[in-house]
């Protein structure tokens, strides 16, 4: 069911344990896999993304310069509208592109596809967060060139990108031409077959609203027809020679560019240094948004490009001292990885203030650049532990949104408030509703990493002025969408909903729903009861904002009190729902191999009629919510529902892992992981063409810290019960605790702990309570032992498959 796809030739990419690159140039395999390669040599810094395209603009796939946030609203078209479908949704955006470099040598375009190429390489720097590519090659007339490009997007300058190239003739002078654009690309047609991928416009999205040009810099203007936001896009430019150029320029509505000619003498370099800029708006005048490209432009120009590499390094440096993951004993390929993996949430997260972070980040339009559950549950603990800073700011989106929950939550007949499954805007913009606005689990999903942030940051003043009203909304949504059933013993029970597992839908007492509606109703009561007590006035401030009454707290606590959980006493197990135990087998062993993802092999009701897991559901719970499930429910809960999970998601195989590491699978969980953390380099899911997948990326992490380094955080207590796999000698890693720092180092047989930020932090280490102080810093216990593996108690799933 999981599978490697087929890659290009190991010898093209070097496992370097801090870059990421190609060594030798083959025309057809670049042009093969230009798709993974955009999204491989992406660069991104969570507010600008820009699609890793050759210079050349060619050989491409699906070239992109991506905004977070900037959208346009495309009508949804049903055969059968309902009352409560969403009528508009919302598509991210491709932006006018500005990396394009022309290099025409004695009147002849260089295509390395074309060209008599010598040397070659290009590299994702993680260390800088830049992309060089350097190539040498033989002209037509015979004259030995060297090309080198140096590309960032900046996480100093969020709306700024910049690129230095340089042109070297080696063994003759040579007359060459640069041209430097900026285009505006046409849309590609949406993918109506597949429902991952990016939904396509009929008629132009972006209208042109004036350009801008001065000597060697051009800005162009645009607005959207419906979502009312203006776009400024611009570029500007130095040029170091020691030869005579000229230049000229062309800025049009839909296209700019500086053409620079002149004689590039031998040995003698010719430099070019581009800077980008780009701005967008809500209703902002197009001069204005002009205005502010020019200000980014400026700044770049009076920095200059060397500044702005040093900032870039140094900004990179400060993520990577907080977020490593340094493996010995690995394959030095899984270290490359794992740092590529890392490096990409932190190009999805950086600098996304004011915004979500989407399925792919911004390395591709997959999903259209929406904002799922992915982001609380499988990006946020990252962040939490490595950058609360900006895990803050993510939650302080969901509350900016608040206010159209409340009204969604109208719209469906609901109290308090409903989140959207997908979105960028804070509407709804899932049009399918059994597997979109059915997944009401969003509320308890947000209100669980809102929970983990305050209880592991130690930020209580955020949940005071934030969280607090989040926990009452959705608290009253869950009290409003459950009852108390007389035929359930007067046990509160949620209908009609669908769990993260999306091949089973809309079905009544989802496991993993009500667990963690559970948690959310506790949760606000306690936080409610505590604000009265001890914050009079951000309490009173709190019921003024939401009219809360005196006695909601004592109803929701009875909601989660009498909350009905599903058990199956014959197997002794929780069903994942109350029908899904009485449901046929789905029949792996005649279902070919080329009909996965089965979503879009089989109508959703042929899936919805078998028991056949898309991705991790109950079992994702037991992660969760560990602390709820004894040891014993935890192994036969797992032997059962193993077998039946397809792994269709990239979200399930890094929550395999972790489980399966807690209750003695070994072996299994370092299968899990490996292919969790390879999902986009071995391309598994065959889609990474369409954009890495950050939330998979984000439990990558979570396997490694939650699973082998056994770390648990149930109610803020920082537990630790290593299990380190046998091949792998050592695991060294950061963690951010309450204001504190704390690194870990397990092995084998041992992990010590060492306090390097903060004066007081107490710790479990199994059953054992340690407690780090100024005068104690670190501290090293051997690891617990394990047990033989455990056979499983039911039919075991197969291993994923590599071809």
């Amino acid at each position: 069911m999981l599978r490697e796809r087929q890659q290009p030739p190991p010898d093209i990419f070097s496992p370097e344990p801090w870059t990421f690159g190609a060594v030798r140039y083959d025309a057809q395999i670049a042009k093969k896999y230009a798709g993974q390669a955009e999204t491989m040599f992406a660069l991104a810094n969570g507010y600008l993304g820009i699609r890793g395209t050759p210079e050349e603009g060619r050989p491409a796939q699906d070239p992109g310069v991506l905004l977070n946030g900037f959208y346009e609203h495309r009508p949804i078209t049903y055969g059968e509208l309902a009352y409560g479908f969403p009528r508009l949704g919302q598509s991210i955006l491709n932006c006018p592109d500005g990396t394009v470099i022309k290099l025409f040598v004695d009147g002849e375009p260089f295509l390395p596809a074309q060209a008599e190429v010598l040397s070659f390489r290009q590299v994702l720097n993680l260390k800088a967060g830049t992309l060089v590519r350097e190539i040498s090659w033989a002209s037509p007339a015979g004259r030995r060139m060297r090309l080198r490009a140096l590309r960032l997007v900046s996480f100093d300058q969020r709306h700024l990108a910049a690129i230095r190239y340089e042109v070297l003739a080696e063994d003759a002078d040579a007359e060459i031409v640069i041209s430097s654009e900026l285009q505006h690309r046409a849309p590609l047609p949406g993918n109506d077959s597949d429902p991952r991928m990016a939904v396509g416009f009929a008629d132009r999205v972006l209208q042109p609203a004036g350009t801008r040009h001065e000597e060697l810099r051009a800005i162009l203007s645009y607005t959207t027809r419906s979502s009312g936001l203006v776009l400024g896009c611009g570029m500007d430019h130095g040029l170091e020679t020691m030869g005579r150029f000229t230049h000229e320029a062309v800025c049009e509505a839909d296209f700019a560019a500086v053409v620079f000619k002149g004689l590039a003498e031998s040995g003698r370099p010719v430099r070019l240094w581009k800077y980008l800029g780009y701005h967008y708006a809500d209703g902002c005048d197009p001069a204005g948004i002009r205005s502010r490209v020019a200000w980014t432009l400026d700044r770049a120009k009076q920095s200059g490009f060397a500044s702005i590499l040093e900032r870039q390094v140094a900004r990179v440096g400060r993520f990577w001292g907080n977020a490593d993951i340094e493996l010995e004993g690995a394959a030095p390929r899984l270290q490359q990885v794992i740092r590529w993996n890392l490096f990409q949430l932190m190009q999805a997260t950086e600098r996304a203030e004011g915004h979500g972070v989407s399925a792919r980040g911004l390395t591709g339009q997959s999903y259209e650049g929406h904002y799922f559950w992915d982001a609380e549950i499988y990006v946020l603990p990252f962040l939490i532990y490595t950058q609360p800073r900006i895990a803050r700011a993510l939650l302080k989106f969901r509350y900016d949104t608040l206010d159209r929950a409340r009204a969604r939550a109208t719209e469906l007949g609901h109290r308090g408030a409903t989140f959207p499954w997908r979105t960028i805007n804070g509407d709804e913009a899932s049009a399918y509703y059994a597997a979109g606005t059915a997944q009401y689990h969003i509320n308890a999903d947000i209100a669980y990493a809102l929970r983990k942030y305050v209880e592991v940051s130690g930020d209580e003043d955020f949940l005071r002025r934030y969280g607090a009203e989040i926990l009452v909304e959705t608290a009253r949504f869950w009290r409003d969408l459950g009852f108390f059933s007389e035929r359930r013993g007067g046990r509160f029970c949620i209908n009609g909903v669908t769990g993260p597992d999306e091949y089973t839908a809309v079905v009544d007492n989802n496991l993993f729903t009500n667990l963690m509606a559970r948690e959310n109703l506790r949760y606000a009561a306690d936080t409610a009861e505590a604000m009265r007590r001890d914050h009079a006035e951000a309490f009173a401030a709190l019921s003024r904002r939401t009219g809360l009454g005196a006695e909601e707290p004592r109803v929701w606590r009875q909601a989660a009190e009498r909350m009905y959980l599903p058990w199956d006493e014959r197997l002794r197990i929780h069903p994942q729902d109350d029908s899904f135990l009485d449901k046929e087998r789905w029949d792996f062993a005649n279902t070919p191999e080329d009909h996965y993802p089965l979503l879009l092999h089989y109508h959703p009701l042929n899936l919805y009629r078998k028991q056949v897991i898309k991705q991790a559901d109950t079992v994702l719970a037991m992660f969760l919510l560990g602390d709820q499930f004894t040891p014993e429910e935890k192994k036969r809960n797992f032997d059962y529902y193993d077998p039946l999970t397809t792994h269709d998601s990239s979200l399930s195989v890094c929550i395999q892992s972790i489980v399966a590491n807690e209750i003695g699978y070994e072996r299994k969980a370092l299968d899990y992981f490996r292919f969790a953390a390879t999902m986009d380099l071995s391309d598994i899911g065959g889609n990474v063409m369409s954009g890495a997948h950050i939330a998979s990326i984000g439990g990558a992490w979570m396997a490694l810290v939650y699973g082998f380094a056994g770390v648990r955080d149930h109610g803020g207590r920082i537990s630790f019960r290593p299990r380190l796999p046998a091949e792998w000698r050592r695991v060294r890693f950061a963690l951010a605790i309450r204001g504190h720092r704390l690194r870990v180092e397990v092995a084998n047989d041992q992990t010590t702990y060492s306090l390097v930020e903060g004066d007081d932090l107490t710790i479990m280490h199994g059953a054992e309570s340690i407690r780090l102080t100024a005068s104690a810093r670190t501290a090293t216990r051997a690891n617990p032992s394990r047990p033989p593996e455990p056979a499983p108690d039911f039919a075991p799933a197969p291993m994923p498959a590599r071809s």
